[in-house]
């Protein structure tokens, strides 16, 4: 019997790679670096979509403008 589906999934590094638009080796360097909030489960690495996009906004800077 497959579980309700309550919004929560796990994304992969490729999920995460194209939702960023970065290389898949570079979500998952930044894993094992600690840079990106990261799930782990045994040897495999997953992703909170949440939290990778609250991630994002953290890092968010304003543009500075032209003086």
């Amino acid at each position: 019997m497959t579980p309700p589906d309550n919004g929560f999934k796990l994304l992969t590094a490729a999920e995460v790679a194209d939702l960023l638009s970065v290389p898949e080796r570079w979500v998952r360097d930044a894993s094992r670096e600690g840079r990106i909030p990261t799930v782990k489960l045994g040897r495999y690495r997953r992703f909170r979509r949440e939290a990778v996009l609250a991630w994002i906004e953290a890092r968010e800077v304003e543009g500075r403008g032209r003086k």
